[in-house]
């Protein structure tokens, strides 16, 4: 699938963030991956950069005509996640179990 790659930085060109953005959802992608991915560098969590890069993301995705983004997080280990996802209007939807067991919570933000 094509896919688009961003990092934040700060004045140093220190990477403090990183975002995927799926062009597309197909396969696995649809029911675990969606179409954003993002990660904070562990030194730089719970400062609100992930909640800027998924805006940041989002914007992008408008730009790509993309007008209604999956973004999921495991259930049992990424609550910061889920209130990221819900800071940037995700509307959850059913969860997906994987074959290991794992709890896919599932969100659609819809790109204004």
């Amino acid at each position: 699938m094509p896919s688009s790659n961003y990092f934040l930085v700060n004045e140093q060109d220190r990477v403090l963030a990183m975002v995927d953005i799926r062009h597309e959802l197909g396969g696995n992608l649809y029911h675990v991956g969606g179409h954003i991915g993002y990660s904070v560098r562990p030194s730089e969590r719970r400062k609100g950069y992930a909640t800027r890069i998924l805006a940041e993301a989002l914007k992008k995705c408008k730009e790509l005509g993309i007008t209604r983004v999956l973004v999921t997080c495991n259930k049992d280990n990424n609550i910061g996640s889920a209130k990221t996802i819900l800071n940037n209007g995700g509307v959850e939807d059913e969860a997906f179990v994987e074959e290991d067991g794992n709890v896919v919570r599932r969100f659609w933000i819809k790109v204004k």
